[in-house]
């Protein structure tokens, strides 16, 4: 397969001979003719998000990948090795839409993967929408074996993009070119797939309770012959009574010697070292187990694959649009950690996966044809034990409860201020509390005066570095907090979603227990590790360079426009990136 950059130089040299041989004879040979006629665009944008990728790991892991994939975008494309997003709360959702509409959750307004939804007294889930179903029945999430209760906040299983408040890039593509644009999203995770299909481009995402890939009556009336055909033939099974393996002799791992640590997490049986068994397939954590590991990247590539191909995308001069997100990064680093035996080998999975598809989109359209760009939607932090291991965060790494952060003392402390004790909360999903707004009315009491109180017991807690009130970001009160926190905070503030306080833990100090479920890692904060990010440009005519100045995830949405000569999304702040158009 030829590199980016064998095919980029040829391509360049192609144009100018056929210029330079239109100037001097005023006519073109059949050679020149070709390469004067090549698309101004690429035929297909190819947008890959890793789901947890910090923007470090791809240079720690070297050493296990191999050519083709993570390799060739590296050592071929425009490589940004410092960026960060610059919003609080750094979830899924909340990157995925920054990355899809070039803005921060403040306009998107996905602002946490779940927020209180004050009108209809419940928590939502982000891409939550009861009018409209699942076209396959019975095939929600199975909120019984889901390792991101996040999702049980969902009372509907219909999905769509409606509260994504912001244009996307793959919006704006169907509006530069008159709708003839392909635009689809894939993922194990339906706010990976969503969130980046946009509003007029079309989502599938994993069922877990099904085993298939799955979409809404937002998309279609019903399913396309090829999505009934892919699950038909359930790819699932082929798992079934096998187990993850390492790829390599464990001596070829940093973390080769290391694999049973007691801080990792065995979730349904998965287990702490390899190999990891999936167990029969009719067990009720099967299909959870594939997603805890590289098999759900291969399912989600398998099914990339199949759209690609009977989609027909790349095959003209209108630029076709697939946004795939890995998510596997993102629950192997939950269980495990991201300095981990399993981190490692499912990156080098990963590569491989990569380099498959990158070799598929080369043989049917071209790499020469087609911009790819990938990024990742949050870092993730090091588990509190690992640092202890290496005798770093002792007493300064640890996990939170909960519990305590809104316990006796603060029912005491509110009770002597207001005669009222915890009542006067009616929320805390983190990161946000809400307050009981009924009852502060009823009482006739200052909403202000009441998250104040509040504030002043979360940060006398060991662990709580701030607490922010919504009140005080809207009045551009941000002292005593450092300045670059506190904005994070106001990027992170919608006025109709976000709660009435912020809490931030400590560096390194986060809650590690999703509804009862144990993790090993949780990420979600403002700090670097939870910010960094990779942002790599790379085929059509893109030329290596390897920049280190600060740049945000923001900017990729606008770049993608600038490059096919869209407007950029409507709410977006980001800039475009030069390099990646110097040509």
């Amino acid at each position: 397969m030829e590199s980016f950059r064998q095919r980029n130089a040829r391509a360049r040299w192609t144009r100018v001979i056929g210029y330079l041989g239109l100037a001097a004879c005023g006519a073109l040979t059949p050679l020149q003719s070709a390469a004067a006629d090549t698309p101004a665009h690429p035929r297909l944008i190819l947008q890959i998000t890793v789901d947890a990728l910090r923007g470090d790991l791809l240079d720690r892991y070297a050493h296990v990948l191999g050519e083709g994939g993570f390799r060739m975008l590296v050592d071929e494309g425009v490589v940004f090795t410092n960026a960060h997003y610059a919003h609080a709360n750094t979830e899924t959702i909340v990157g995925h839409a920054s990355l899809a509409t070039g803005t921060v959750p403040a306009v998107h307004g996905m602002v946490g993967n779940v927020w209180f939804d004050r009108q209809a007294g419940r928590l939502l889930y982000n891409i939550e929408d009861a009018k409209y179903r699942l076209l396959s029945a019975d095939a929600d999430v199975d909120q019984s074996t889901e390792i991101d209760p996040t999702q049980k906040a969902a009372k509907s299983d219909g999905r769509s993009p409606e509260n994504i408040l912001s244009s996307t890039f793959s919006d704006e593509l169907a509006v530069r070119f008159y709708g003839r644009s392909k635009i689809f999203g894939v993922s194990v995770k339906d706010r990976g797939a969503v969130s980046m299909a946009g509003h007029a481009g079309k989502a599938f995402w994993f069922s877990k309770k099904t085993g298939d890939f799955v979409t809404s009556n937002y998309y279609y009336d019903q399913y396309p012959a090829w999505v009934s055909e892919w699950n038909a033939k359930k790819a699932v099974a082929a798992y079934a009574d096998t187990a993850w393996t390492l790829s390599k002799p464990a001596g070829d791992y940093m973390f080769g010697d290391a694999d049973d640590q007691d801080y990792e997490t065995d979730v349904a049986g998965f287990g702490v070292t390899f190999p990891h068994a999936y167990g029969p397939a009719d067990d009720k954590y099967f299909t959870t187990k594939l997603t805890l590991s590289p098999a759900g990247d291969e399912l989600t590539l398998d099914f990339a694959l199949a759209l690609l191909d009977a989609e027909q995308l790349g095959m003209d001069d209108v630029p076709d649009y697939l946004a795939v997100s890995f998510s596997s990064t993102d629950y192997v680093g939950h269980a495990f950690g991201a300095s981990s035996l399993e981190t490692e080998d499912n990156l080098l999975r990963l590569d491989r996966v990569l380099a498959r598809l990158f070799a598929a989109v080369d043989k049917k359209i071209g790499l020469a044809n087609t911009l790819i760009v990938l990024s990742a939607d949050h870092g993730q932090p090091e588990v509190p034990g690992h640092l202890h291991k290496l005798g770093l965060g002792i007493g300064s790494a640890a996990y939170f409860d909960a519990d305590n952060l809104i316990g006796p003392a603060m029912d005491a402390t509110l009770k002597d201020r207001f005669g009222i004790g915890n009542a006067l909360i009616q929320n805390y999903f983190h990161p946000y509390i809400y307050l009981n707004e009924a009852l502060i009315a009823l009482d006739g009491l200052d909403a202000e005066e009441v998250s104040g109180a509040i504030i002043e017991v979360l940060e006398r807690q060991p662990g709580v570095a701030y607490a922010f009130s919504s009140a005080a970001l809207m009045k551009n009160r941000l002292a005593p907090a450092p300045t670059a926190t506190a904005r994070m905070v106001v990027n992170n503030f919608n006025s109709r979603r976000s709660g009435d306080i912020y809490v931030v833990f400590a560096p390194n100090i986060y809650i590690n227990d999703f509804d009862g479920l144990r993790v090993s890692s949780a990420h979600g904060s403002p700090w670097r590790y939870d910010t960094f990010v990779p942002v790599i440009f790379a085929g059509h005519d893109i030329q290596a360079a390897r920049i280190h100045r600060e740049v945000t995830p923001y900017d990729v949405a606008p770049t993608l426009a600038a490059y096919v000569g869209a407007k950029p999304p409507s709410g977006a702040v980001g800039a475009v990136l030069d390099e990646v158009l110097k040509d």
